[in-house]
């Protein structure tokens, strides 16, 4: 009953954060003022709470409440290392770090006790069925930080592709006339990547008072990109020193581009060996077996009419 009790738990707080996760993407302000503006009378703010789903009056606060239970007891170094994996992923889905800890533990548990069943039909040792599902039970701890990890080279991958030419359009931008903070808002009006989302919050954030050199700092800690870090440094020590910003924006975009050729140039060297593996152990065996499997049956074949009639 314990076991049964605990995966029924798990089950929920694994519903409740799918459910988190998919109202994250919606700003909550704005979603509660679409609702009354769409009521044709003043409700009470009762009856409005009552009408939301279930999911979001019972799922969600619980699943808050863990948050907050995880936030108190979790180191505070651990929080921030998964906080900026976060951010260096794109935050999905505004997940914070304790949001991401408990779905991480739930995953972990449903998994565990779900294997422990599974294979009770299998093994009615207790001791191998509770060593299989910890191995279980630890592959699901592991699961989500190895998505994590695999959204991060992703998204770091993206913004080094698209770099080059968010240089040029900056560029082409800056010798039109306008300024580099007007250059960066066609890249985020022009395009909808990692790159051009970064470029906007850059330029929400010096909306919001925060000085240039501190955002673009910001900028190059919430992505980690060799590239960016090299261009946020060029452009501070040119307007530091006075030096025109389009001149600096041509001579990065010439130099992204080499790195981009040299990038695909070293993996293009790197292709055969990697494709060494495969062709050995994966496609030669299967020709070889389409080549000689007729001539070896003819063979046998010989061998056999010859020990009859020899």
């Amino acid at each position: 009953m314990l076991i049964l009790a605990g995966g029924v738990a798990a089950f929920l707080l694994i519903a409740a954060s799918i459910v988190l996760l998919r109202r994250a993407e919606e700003d909550p302000l704005s979603t509660r003022i679409d609702e009354y503006a769409a009521r044709e009378e003043p409700v009470p703010i009762e009856e409005i709470e009552l009408s939301l789903p279930i999911t979001d009056r019972i799922f969600v606060p619980i699943l808050r409440r863990l948050s907050n239970f995880v936030v108190r007891f979790t180191p505070q170094t651990a929080l921030e290392r998964t906080a900026h994996q976060l951010e260096l992923a794109g935050s999905p889905r505004n997940m914070s770090a304790a949001e991401f800890l408990v779905l991480r533990g739930a995953i972990t548990v449903f998994l565990g006790i779900l294997f422990f069943f599974v294979v009770g039909e299998y093994a009615a040792e207790p001791a191998k069925r509770l060593l299989y599902a910890l191995i279980v039970a630890a592959l699901g701890f592991f699961l989500p930080q190895m998505y994590l990890t695999s959204m991060i080279r992703r998204r770091k991958d993206a913004i080094i592709k698209k770099f080059p030419d968010a240089l040029d359009l900056m560029s082409i931008c800056v010798d039109a006339g306008l300024t580099f903070d007007g250059a960066m808002s066609k890249v985020d009006e022009k395009w909808d990547d990692p790159l051009a989302r970064e470029f906007g919050r850059v330029i929400h954030e010096m909306q919001l008072g925060k000085s240039r050199r501190q955002s673009l700092r910001d900028m190059t800690d919430r992505m980690e990109v060799a590239d960016v870090a090299s261009f946020v440094a060029a452009i501070l020590q040119a307007d530091q020193l006075g030096v025109s910003i389009g001149k600096v924006l041509r001579i990065q975009s010439e130099q992204m581009r080499i790195r981009r050729r040299q990038r695909a140039e070293e993996k293009a060297h790197q292709a055969p060996v990697k494709m060494l593996f495969p062709m050995v152990f994966l496609i030669f065996p299967s020709m070889f077996i389409v080549l000689l499997g007729p001539a070896m049956f003819q063979v046998l074949r010989n061998e056999a009419v010859q020990r009859v009639f020899g």
